[in-house]
């Protein structure tokens, strides 16, 4: 037997020509225990919807036990999902709710038989009083709510609630269970405690798991396999352990526990710039002098005295904060350009402090910029007036009017303001990475193109912002559209 039980392949989805989910491909095991984690937004909940049947996808295919099931409705598929509001009937007992798909159900009666035009026949039936009786008793034994199939759901606390949708969802014996943040809306303990009673649920029943959450925590505490989705994309799949150790990229890092993201350079192999400071670490591979970004987890950073050999970088403390078994210190690196770090360690130290830093070399991850400028195409609008993503920015240029464009603008010559008013386009940010000195964001104008922006302003996700780039800034180049070829006459053509 097949050990895949799921497969997306290059699915994609979109709702009025906005790409929620893009070219996702993704396989899932018979028997794991899956996560979809990301921000809100990020087309997780889309794609558990697509695999329950109640979304298409615009383009591409799901395969369930490898039968495409794309165009399969959700009753047909022996998939059963629990929402995060439960979607409980409320003029119906636990009971009632339980058993409601399972009086709806037919099964085999007896063996298939050959009719009189020779069509294979399979009779079926309705489960009897009895059988659900059995079924619906076991579902609420396996949740832990034996006494309580008499009780009207309106008046259980929200963990029970929770209990009687996965009794339901568990009821009918599917392959596959998918759970839509079914413990958002629990308090913190409830939420722990049923986190733990779901890992033991899986285990016992050994069927797959789907889960959506955005609770970093829950998903590396639950998981089996992990797939960090961002903007409608896979940025990494891996275990717990992978993700948490070797994120892929600066996001995955960020949105996955604590993290000390950093821009530098990769000198050569081994050997890394980090604002002027040159570490030993373990990477190789990269081209000579290219710029990275260093991921740094707290618990990974020593604190030893300014003269100890171990010494790499001195800092200044800039606070500690006792967090019950470390001691959070955030702490600013000396040199040229200075650093703000974050620090996990049992030594306690005060504001003011210098302190030494020591991080071994494997414990520097170092990856690739996912951009390191701007670059998109416009045309020229007018005289010194460069078009492009919807607005139209005064630049320098001595192209006429109309001439197709590339245009390329760095990191940190983009200009946001707070009031969009201001800006020669409006747009809205999607991302921001803290890096030790300065704010990375992602923006994103209204024409869906994003813009990476190095800033040293604060602002929240989902802010609006104005752009504005100084017409110096702006680095234009032609581009030369090749003719397209004339046929000419054949030999011996009049």
């Amino acid at each position: 037997m097949n050990d895949i039980i799921i497969e997306i392949k290059n699915v994609n989805k979109s709702y009025d020509d906005k790409p929620v989910v893009k070219n996702l491909s993704l396989a899932i095991r018979r028997g794991e225990f899956v996560t979809l984690l990301g921000p809100s937004g990020c087309g997780k909940t889309t794609t558990l919807r697509m695999l329950a049947g109640f979304e298409q996808p615009t383009s591409g295919s799901v395969y369930f036990n490898g039968q495409d099931i794309t165009d399969i409705p959700p009753h047909k598929r022996n998939i059963n999902t629990v929402f995060q509001k439960y979607a409980l009937f409320p003029h119906l007992n636990v009971f009632g709710n339980i058993a409601y798909g399972l009086k709806l159900k037919f099964i085999p009666d007896g063996e298939p038989y050959t009719d009189k035009k020779g069509n294979t026949v399979q009779k079926m039936r309705r489960l009897t009083k009895a059988e659900i009786s059995e079924k619906v008793n076991n579902a609420l034994k396996m949740v832990d709510l034996e006494d309580y199939g008499h009780r009207a759901v309106n008046s259980l606390s929200g963990g029970q609630q929770q209990r009687v949708a996965i009794a339901r969802a568990l009821v009918n014996e599917p392959q596959v269970l998918l759970l839509d943040e079914p413990l958002g809306a629990l308090d913190l303990k409830m939420r722990k405690d049923m986190q733990l009673e779901l890992m033991q649920m899986h285990k016992q029943l050994g069927i797959t798991f789907v889960y959506v959450t955005h609770d970093q925590e829950e998903a590396l505490t639950m998981s089996d396999k992990i797939v960090v989705m961002k903007d409608g994309v896979i940025q990494q799949i891996g275990t717990p352990t992978k993700i948490y150790d070797e994120p892929a990229n600066a996001f995955v890092a960020d949105f996955i526990g604590e993290s000390n993201i950093l821009s530098g350079i990769m000198v050569k192999d081994f050997c890394v710039d980090i604002s002027g400071h040159k570490f030993e670490c373990v990477d190789k591979g990269f081209k000579r002098n290219e710029p990275i970004d260093v991921i740094i987890r707290p618990e990974d950073i020593r604190i030893v005295d300014t003269d100890d050999k171990k010494c790499l970088v001195e800092a200044d403390v800039l606070t500690c904060v006792f967090k019950g078994d470390h001691y959070q210190v955030t702490a600013l690196t000396r040199g040229d350009e200075r650093n703000e770090i974050i620090i996990h360690d049992n030594v306690q130290v005060n504001s003011g402090d210098a302190i030494g830093i020591y991080i071994k070399p494997f414990d520097f991850h170092i990856m690739h910029k996912s951009r390191i400028i701007n670059t998109l195409e416009g045309k020229i609008y007018d005289e010194n007036v460069v078009e492009f993503c919807g607005g139209r920015f005064p630049c320098v240029s001595a192209l006429p009017a109309g001439t197709p464009v590339k245009v390329t603008v760095d990191f940190d010559d983009v200009e946001l303001t707070d009031d969009e008013q201001d800006g020669v386009i409006g747009a809205t940010i999607i991302s921001s990475i803290y890096k030790g000195s300065y704010w990375q964001y992602i923006v994103r104008t209204d024409d869906y193109y994003d813009f990476f922006v190095d800033n040293d302003y604060e602002w929240t996700l989902n802010d609006r912002v104005g752009i504005k780039i100084a017409p110096d800034k702006i680095i234009l180049e032609e581009i030369v559209v090749q003719d397209e070829p004339t046929a000419g006459k054949g030999e011996g053509d009049d």
